[in-house]
């Protein structure tokens, strides 16, 4: 089974890379950082799975089309790189918002479109497109992250229902807080917040099924399910209590 994972060399990318190493898989992980990424690679070799390994920032539309279109038949393609920001007391600038929405935005569908042909052609594959839970509802302080988590997330259902006939499947994933090194800057509270391993471990059995939507842990998706259909003046309300993420910027 050939895989493929964007932002691979660090956080939810490389729990994905592990929860999927084992014989008889064979991964193709990106990244950014070639020695975060050659570490990856060798413990998903441990594990007996076969480890190619592309250092490339999916904002780059021509070298992301190169080197998906050499992999060949892809089984699973997860989109998972992207990046965050918070306002901290300046709010966001706007080349902060203009890199968030170039990485979480135009970096999937660089990710998605070279291979979508293929399935199609195939009649089988299937995409996973890691969004948010910040991606249902606007959030205090990062407000081009949930923008652009929040069109992942539409883009995703849309082409579900346009990719579902020619037997390619399309699930969107919304995590909660996972401990990586994007929500270890907050100085905030993370109710419910999962490790990598459990995250990835848990998106890659429900992936199996087919989903439309991947959406944990199941408390704080209520929560944001019910802000997101309260009218916008209380939700406003609510929200304006609560902390904004630091103005640091990490890679997921």
């Amino acid at each position: 089974m050939k895989i493929v994972i964007t932002g691979a060399s660090s956080g939810l990318g490389a729990a994905l890379a592990r929860a999927y190493a084992r014989t008889g898989h064979e991964l193709f992980l990106a990244g950014r950082d070639a020695v975060r990424l050659s570490l990856v690679a060798l413990e998903c070799q441990k594990a007996d799975a076969t480890v190619h390994t592309q250092v490339v920032d999916v904002t780059d539309r021509a070298a992301m089309a190169s080197w998906l279109t050499a992999i060949g038949d892809i089984d699973l393609l997860i989109a998972n790189a992207g990046i965050s920001a918070g306002t901290g007391e300046f709010g966001e600038t706007e080349a902060q918002a203009r890199r968030i929405f170039a990485v979480n935005l135009e970096g999937v569908l660089n990710t998605l479109h070279p291979v979508i042909p293929g399935m199609v052609a195939r009649g089988k594959g299937q995409i996973a497109l890691i969004s948010s839970l910040a991606g249902l509802r606007g959030q205090p302080g990062a407000p081009a992250y949930s923008a652009s988590k929040g069109a992942v997330r539409m883009y995703g259902e849309s082409l579900r229902l346009d990719l579902a006939a020619k037997g390619v499947g399309v699930t969107v994933v919304c995590p909660g807080f996972v401990r990586t090194p994007m929500t270890d800057v907050n100085k905030f509270p993370m109710p419910w917040r999962m490790e990598a391993d459990a995250a990835a471990r848990l998106i890659a059995r429900k992936l199996a099924k087919n989903p439309a939507r991947i959406a944990f842990p199941w408390q704080l998706y209520a929560l944001v399910w019910l802000l997101a259909v309260l009218p916008v003046s209380w939700a406003d309300h609510i929200l304006a209590k609560l902390p904004k993420k630091g103005a640091a910027a990490v890679a997921k």
